[in-house]
């Protein structure tokens, strides 16, 4: 989703007190088409945009899919994710988890803690009420300035968002995550090819281009060895009925 530009740009005046880097900061979210686009609509933030586009390109979000949204704050792929899924109060499918708080949303419940800390797999899984259909995944550690560290510190949280995922996803499930460029170390990517039957890299439009962020699209999930053998047992039972 390509936003239209326009050539006229605001200028944002350097309060006192206020850093250099804040001062451009500031401009450039005034001259972003695509958070002028998320106020108008009412998305919580740009990002909703990147989740739009990647569906658009990959369908992984349709009506009933159970949603798990790790690095949720401040709510925008957890929005678009409650449209595209139909989830509601009464019967949710969206759940998200953050270090930071979230506003309430309807269709949606929210986990205010760090998603490494040990209780957050078990309290994700309890939300869910049962196997996720898609897990989804923007979190980004607090950046150093430094592309090395910063992209090691995210393979971190990516390797353990994986882990997860490969523990609750059911068959057929879909993972997509947040990537630095250069930045998904072979041995991992080597293992996403085996337990997905596609995996891809993606840049969505709504992406910074100053930016080096990719995601990873990982869609159908094989299972694991455990949920292979149920499956079978399921079919047997079936036949023999």
């Amino acid at each position: 989703m390509v936003l239209k530009t326009h050539n006229l740009k605001t200028r944002v005046k350097t309060a006192k007190g206020r850093k250099l880097s804040s001062t451009l900061w500031l401009q450039r979210q005034l001259n972003d088409p695509y958070v002028k686009e998320a106020n108008r609509l009412g998305y919580r933030s740009r990002a909703a945009f990147k989740l739009i586009e990647l569906n658009d390109k990959y369908h992984f979000l349709s009506k009933g899919k159970k949603v798990i949204d790790l690095g949720a704050a401040p709510g925008g792929w957890s929005q678009i994710a409650v449209q595209k899924t139909a989830s509601t109060d009464e019967h949710p499918l969206i759940v998200g988890i953050d270090l930071l708080p979230i506003e309430p949303m309807e269709g949606a419940r929210f986990i205010q803690l760090d998603f490494m800390d040990e209780k957050a797999p078990d309290l994700l899984k309890k939300s869910l009420n049962g196997k996720a259909d898609v897990i989804l995944s923007d979190m980004a550690p607090n950046t150093s300035g430094i592309h090395q560290i910063d992209s090691l510190r995210l393979m971190g949280l990516l390797e353990s968002a994986y882990a997860f995922a490969k523990e609750i996803l059911t068959p057929g499930g879909v993972f997509i995550a947040k990537i630095f460029q250069g930045g998904t170390e072979n041995t991992l990517l080597s293992q996403m090819k085996k337990d997905f039957e596609l995996v891809k890299h993606a840049k969505p439009d709504a992406s910074r281009k100053d930016s080096s962020e990719f995601y990873v699209v990982a869609k159908g999930f094989r299972g694991t060895p455990a949920m292979s053998s149920e499956t079978a047992n399921v079919k047997k039972e079936e036949i023999n009925r």
